[in-house]
């Protein structure tokens, strides 16, 4: 069974349509969704429905998934005109479509997500969020669990369940909002010899990830002219493994620069689908 990742289809559902078709995940499979299916692009509702309709999907809350709640269920003190900057309107539209029972059943549903998981693929432990996490915390929790991470030892002793205690005492604003702190500094859970837990993260666009990451598998240029799947933060301290993926590959840009990605983590094979005209 293979786990594939995608994150932040942004409205733009047939990019995700395609993508998954380019992928073609076998029914045993499991397909993460790290968040951000609505909002900006043309039709939220419709990969809302898309991802659904996976018998094998997996789905994470992000950002704008809880700014959606937080407006329309008065569950945050989120702003309607800050969603609608953040491009609520055209999911606003969307759900005025459903009839009244559909939409109490996608409330409820968008309000039961996760907002994290921790996978196993090709021998590696994968940590699952939509935004990042506050490493230096995740590394200090661990070592109170026994798992000194110091010294370039990484976590790779952590059990999926002690990773799985850590984030759920993560601040839930880090893990749907950080950038910088997140992208700027290396975990220190990937060790010197190459092992340890590799976190995987959508939420910031790869065509600005220049201005956040610390070293990244491309030039600054090659990552802002397109969106694209980026490994950041390989190095010899880690044994030239990226530590950090960013997986949102700026669908929100929309046609032009905007793409829709999808990766394996068992084999690191990479699915991008460019957001075409008027989708």
């Amino acid at each position: 069974m293979a786990i594939y990742v995608t994150s932040d289809a942004h409205g733009h559902v047939r990019a995700l349509d395609r993508a998954l078709e380019l992928a073609a995940p076998l029914s045993e499979d499991t397909v993460y969704v790290l968040g951000d299916m609505v909002d900006r692009g043309p039709d939220p509702v419709g990969v809302i429905g898309l991802v659904r309709g996976l018998s094998n999907a997996r789905v994470l809350m992000g950002n704008h998934e809880r700014m959606l709640l937080d407006v329309l269920c008065n569950t945050g003190e989120m702003e309607d005109i800050t969603w609608a900057l953040n491009g609520g309107g055209t999911t606003l539209a969307g759900l005025d479509e459903l009839d009244r029972n559909a939409y109490r059943e996608l409330m409820d549903w968008l309000a039961a997500l996760p907002l994290f998981d921790v996978v196993e693929a090709g021998g590696r432990a994968y940590i699952l969020v939509h935004a990042g996490i506050d490493a230096m915390e995740a590394r200090g929790f661990l070592a109170t669990a026994g798992v000194d991470c110091s010294g370039g030892q990484g976590a790779a002793a952590a059990s999926h369940e002690l990773l799985l205690d850590m984030l759920g005492r993560q601040n839930p604003e880090t893990l749907l909002w950080t950038r910088w702190e997140f992208w700027g500094e290396p975990t220190g859970l990937v060790g010197a010899d190459g092992s340890g837990p590799v976190v995987v993260a959508g939420h910031t666009p790869s065509i600005a990830l220049p201005g956040y990451a610390d070293r990244m598998d491309c030039t600054p240029e090659e990552a802002s002219r397109l969106g694209r799947i980026v490994r950041v933060g390989a190095c010899d301290d880690t044994a030239g493994v990226a530590d950090r993926i960013d997986i949102d590959c700026s669908a929100a840009a929309g046609s032009g620069r905007g793409c829709v990605g999808i990766m394996r983590l068992d084999d690191g094979a990479v699915w991008c689908v460019p957001v075409e005209e008027g989708e």
